[in-house]
């Protein structure tokens, strides 16, 4: 793998329908490209954020009708650029199961879909301000991890909720990940509190690059995200962040010596030993 992969992160504000989510995100990626980027990755829900089910049921398409998929390949491929589409909301194709997949894509430089990841842990969970979300409800769970090889090393793909998860995150570094993905659509209220936090641990924990691009604002159906779409080093120091909601581009250059610099100063992931649970 080299050294000094210029990256950035998309944050955006998704519209409710892919079309206006497509010509939302599409001008941020083109900035981002023009301005070095060569591998650039979009939050989770990039296509569609929408929670009201009646109009969200008529929204939902196959991965290869979704426009917002559809347009991001044949972006890539005239940009030159790897895009990793943070989450698509996209028809599951399980035989029985007419719930969603929350499916993250990698696309490579020809527009080439090179890596899917489905969305392993689904957010069920009352919140104290009276939040109340059943993501289990409209997404069918994934059912295995994913890490994809790039030109500048492996990538291990999470989405949102996942980050709670930390065995996940050690099984993707212990496969070869050198950089981890974690597209979001944060809540406000643990967005704030657990955040920074959680994406720093993970961080540790794994000595790999983590890189989340997130959703922001008040949404067309009311729903409100945390934004602050981070880049966390391998030592745990947040080397890139927007301090707000609103949609933008986050660049950060990531030097993968340092991946081996912080594996080598603490060797946890070659460490660990069998035990009794209790």
């Amino acid at each position: 793998m080299s050294a000094g992969l210029p990256i950035a992160l998309i944050q955006t504000r998704t519209p409710a329908t892919q079309a206006a989510a497509l010509a939302h995100i599409e001008p941020l990626i083109r900035q981002a490209a023009a301005e070095g980027a060569k591998f650039i990755l979009t939050p989770e829900g990039s296509n569609l954020l929408e929670q009201r089910r009646d109009r969200r049921g008529l929204a939902i398409v196959s991965e290869r009708q979704d426009g917002v998929v559809v347009g991001l390949r044949h972006l890539a491929a005239e940009l030159g650029v790897w895009i990793l589409i943070g989450s698509a909301i996209v028809r599951s194709e399980h035989e029985g199961d007419d719930r969603a997949a929350n499916r993250s894509l990698l696309i490579d430089a020809n527009g080439g879909i090179v890596a899917r990841y489905d969305k392993l842990h689904v957010f069920d969970v009352d919140l104290p301000n009276g939040e109340t979300y059943r993501e289990s409800a409209t997404i069918r769970p994934g059912d295995g991890a994913a890490v994809a090889d790039t030109p500048w090393g492996r990538l291990g793909m999470a989405v949102c909720y996942d980050i709670r998860f930390p065995h996940l995150f050690r099984q993707l570094a212990k496969a070869g990940a050198c950089m981890i993905s974690v597209p979001a659509a944060f809540t406000v209220p643990t967005g704030e509190a657990h955040w920074e936090t959680l994406l720093r641990a993970r961080a540790i924990e794994t000595g790999a690059f983590v890189l989340a691009p997130a959703q922001g604002g008040t949404h067309e159906d009311g729903r409100r995200t945390w934004g602050r779409s981070t880049v966390v080093g391998p030592w745990g120091e947040v080397i890139a962040k927007l301090d707000h909601d609103e949609p933008g581009v986050l660049h950060a250059t990531l030097d993968f010596a340092a991946v081996e610099t912080a594996r080598a100063s603490v060797p946890a992931l070659r460490h660990d030993r069998e035990f009794t649970a209790p």
